[in-house]
């Protein structure tokens, strides 16, 4: 070991020395040896690597500063019992997304902006075996003939893999953090992404039991208006909730949570979303929540809510209301039933009763900027009624995108199923000054 052996000037200089590492490799592999064969817990085992890192450190005479003792002695536990280089990033509480585009290029999200990092991986092999320690626990697999692969890290956070000979310049890893808190609708107002009145509009909705779909962007927070929405659910309602891989955070007690399966290496097993959605409606729910609509399970699912299951919600990749109405089209039609297209539109617009539009914003900001209603069909057309619109009012500091989303003063057609349900709403919620109106009927009868 005393080719290890470094002065204090040398150590400070850089973290990133060959030195250093030579320390960092020689650490992981002995604690990894000694290691081997050992039969106990995983707590025990990071307990017990610790005590040994320790040791070894000890035996081998070095004396680092503690600043870069301590930064080593991390970076060997991330590299053991974390994931590796990127571990740092993902214990950032600012940080909303990591994502490795290949070992040497490696972005966050943090505070709604993109950023390069200083961050790195050795080579390829670095971060297939970071990728291999995510999913191994899954019991999913990614490989030359699979090289994809969706699964989520034990807190709930969200991660897309993808390796050789698809990902050209490297293994790539998304990771979409869970959020440690759960947001409120209170936290969407102080964000700016939803206004009071439109809160107390769609918590009247979801009570009342419409069918709402979440339109938006990747990365707009669809995921994250639908655990808010769902939040408005009673309490004494049975909950079935399908997802590709389980992010939703739903604080009701009776609730049944459904992810779907990929297919082992023979090509068999595979449960899709589509299976779930069928699966369900044998499940007695008095709602369905799809984390993502995006094939042929649209169909089922516009019967499920055409058939009594009222009230559910899924969300939709698209950026605007009517995009989403043309999007859930498409996708009905990869079901593999040959329905005219005036079908399909009937099935959609007798099913869905509202389009909530979440956008993320030039600035990083994310803000639902449509609420429309499906008002039906005009001949082989589907009708949508905004109730809501965002209107941008100019460019602050930093870019800050200024503006509001606003009530249109159009009442919408369901209106008596909200009162039915108990919430007599105010002209106020949907933009109706109570004054003009009066001013305009005295007006009115004036001339007649």
């Amino acid at each position: 070991m005393s080719r290890l052996k470094m002065s204090a000037d040398q150590t400070t200089s850089t973290l990133s020395s060959p030195d250093i590492l030579k320390l960092k490799y020689y650490l992981i592999n002995t604690v990894s040896r000694e290691l081997e064969g050992t039969d106990i817990s995983f707590d025990e085992r990071k307990k017990f690597a610790l005590e040994r890192l320790d040791d070894i450190y000890k035996r081998a005479n070095l004396k680092l500063p503690d600043d870069i003792r301590k930064h080593v002695f991390k970076e060997v536990g991330d590299e053991l019992f974390g994931f590796g280089p990127i571990q740092t990033l993902l214990d950032d509480s600012n940080v909303s997304e990591v994502m490795v585009n290949g070992p040497k290029n490696i972005y966050v999200e943090k505070n709604g902006k993109l950023m390069k990092t200083s961050v790195k991986f050795e080579d390829n092999d670095h971060v297939r075996r970071i990728i291999e320690r995510i999913i191994a626990p899954l019991g999913r697999r990614i490989d030359e003939d699979s090289p994809t692969v969706d699964a989520r890290l034990p807190d709930g956070s969200r991660v897309n893999a993808i390796i050789l000979p698809i990902a050209i310049d490297g293994p790539s890893i998304t990771i979409r953090k869970f959020a440690e808190d759960r947001l409120t609708v209170a936290n969407l107002i102080d964000f700016g992404s939803v206004t009071e009145n439109m809160s107390e509009f769609l918590r009247a909705c979801v009570a009342a039991r419409l069918n709402i779909i979440i339109s938006g962007g990747t990365g707009s927070g669809k995921t994250t208006l639908l655990n808010v929405l769902s939040g408005f659910i009673p309490a004494d309602e049975r909950i079935v909730t399908i997802e590709d891989a389980a992010e939703l955070q739903l604080q009701q007690d009776h609730v049944v949570r459904l992810e779907t399966k990929p297919p082992n290496a023979d090509g068999r097993g595979e449960v899709t979303i589509r299976n779930l959605v069928k699966n369900s409606l044998r499940m007695r729910p008095d709602r369905i929540i799809v984390g993502e609509v995006r094939g042929g399970e649209a169909l089922d699912m516009l019967q499920a809510m055409n058939t009594g299951h009222d009230g559910s919600l899924a969300t939709v990749h698209s950026n605007s209301p009517r995009d989403a109405i043309s999007r859930l089209e498409t996708l009905v039609l990869m079901a593999g039933m040959d329905l005219p297209i005036n079908v399909v539109r009937q099935q959609v617009a007798s099913a869905v009763d509202l389009i909530v539009q979440q956008t993320r914003l030039s600035d990083g900001s994310r803000k639902v900027v449509a609420i429309s209603e499906v008002a039906g069909m005009e001949g082989n057309t589907i009708v949508l009624s905004d109730i809501f619109k965002f209107k941008q009012t100019g460019i602050g500091e930093n870019n800050k995108i200024l503006g509001e989303t606003e009530p249109t003063g159009l009442r919408p057609m369901f209106a008596p199923r909200l009162e039915a349900a108990g919430f007599k709403l105010g002209a106020d919620v949907f933009g109706a000054n109570i004054s003009e109106m009066l001013a305009a009927n005295r007006s009115s009868k004036r001339r007649r």
